[in-house]
């Protein structure tokens, strides 16, 4: 027997997730100056780690998203039209703060 109070629960819970992403997506376009190295140095992820859970995702469910496409729908625009347009040089101090949390 199912639950219909917690389908839509469920559904909620789903839809709102769904808006919490799109709100994650909309911050990181408005932060263009948070690059991914520092996100990366800060939180552990980047929008290249978000596009490739993106891919994981669609694949687990059966549905297939190239790589390129998945980081389209993350930056919001070809990858290579992103980088050129708001990706800074790493400083050697955030390569080395890079190289020293990515240590195993």
């Amino acid at each position: 027997m199912t639950d219909s109070k917690n389908d839509t629960d469920n559904d909620n819970i789903t839809d709102i997730e769904a808006a919490v992403f799109r709100r994650l997506l909309t911050h990181l376009d408005e932060r263009k100056d948070a690059q991914n190295i520092d996100l990366m140095n800060l939180a552990g992820f980047c929008r290249n780690c978000l596009s490739k859970w993106y891919v994981a995702e669609a694949e687990a469910r059966g549905v297939e998203v190239d790589y390129d496409s998945a980081r389209e729908r993350i930056y919001g625009e070809p990858y290579a039209d992103w980088k050129e347009k708001y990706q800074k040089e790493a400083t050697v101090d955030q390569l080395e703060k890079f190289k020293e949390s990515h240590k195993h």
